[in-house]
């Protein structure tokens, strides 16, 4: 008989991978999977453990995948993990088992619940991604250093770097996730991870002196100026201007603030 386990992991993709190795080398029945701090629900004759992260088993769980999954599904499954929605570890836990169980590939068998649920999970951050992509504002600091701050829905910083890195190789720039605290860095050779302790106004559109080049202030002028002269009131379509551009983001894009 199969002892039921809900496992606690640290929040990372390696840490989840490792608690499906843990549960295929001890048999476990797995009623639940919890990053740090989330809130557990009651399991009568149900032990809850840790399980510890140990990369060359989450590898192994990996290179199992690999092996039965298309790309289109392991970027789901990368996706979902990414989206932090609460709950989502059991949907893929569930959608991994059923991939690994099967003897043709299956991640794109939208009937199964599992994997319908991560791919809807996926789409939601694919979504968030391009709209990060389109709608990140840059100033320019008194480091002569690109700034700007988002606050996405999902973790998205890890899925955006390629872009900004190809389309801005020759400037140095931040892009800071003030709702997670930390931010990607690129200093003209490569994408870095940081953690800052930053002001929280910093994050709001304009240009305060206290951080920002002289010259950012004027040319955010300039282009409040252009946005205004050219925007036709008579033709605004506000239901659609906020479909395409929703209100959360309007606090980081200049033209909206100024």
């Amino acid at each position: 008989m199969e002892q039921q386990a809900i496992l606690v992991y640290d929040g990372t993709m390696e840490g989840f991978l490792c608690c499906l190795f843990t549960a295929y080398e001890e048999k476990l029945k797995v009623v639940d999977i919890n990053p740090p701090g989330a809130q557990a629900g009651q399991q009568l004759f149900t032990a809850s453990r840790e399980v510890i992260t140990e990369p060359d088993k989450a590898k192994r769980v990996w290179t199992s995948l690999k092996k039965k999954a298309s790309p289109a599904g392991l970027r789901d499954l990368k996706w979902t993990f990414l989206s932090e929605i609460p709950g989502m570890e059991m949907h893929m836990y569930s959608m991994i088992r059923y991939i690994l169980a099967e003897n043709v590939p299956v991640d794109r068998d939208f009937s199964h619940p599992a994997v319908l649920k991560v791919s809807q999970a996926a789409k939601k951050v694919g979504r968030e991604k391009h709209r990060m992509e389109a709608f990140v504002r840059f100033r320019l600091t008194k480091d002569e250093v690109y700034f700007a701050a988002i606050e996405p829905d999902f973790n998205v910083l890890p899925l955006i770097k390629s872009h900004f890195k190809n389309r801005y190789a020759d400037q140095k720039w931040i892009i800071y996730d003030l709702k997670r605290n930390f931010g990607i860095a690129y200093d003209l050779s490569a994408v870095q991870f940081i953690t800052l302790d930053l002001d929280p106004a910093i994050g709001l559109s304009g240009a305060p002196e206290a951080y920002f080049h002289s010259s950012e202030i004027a040319f955010q002028k300039l282009w409040d100026q252009y946005f205004t002269s050219t925007n036709i009131k008579s033709r605004a379509n506000q239901k659609l201007h906020v479909q395409h551009l929703p209100k959360r983001y309007w606090k980081y894009l200049t033209e909206k603030n100024l």
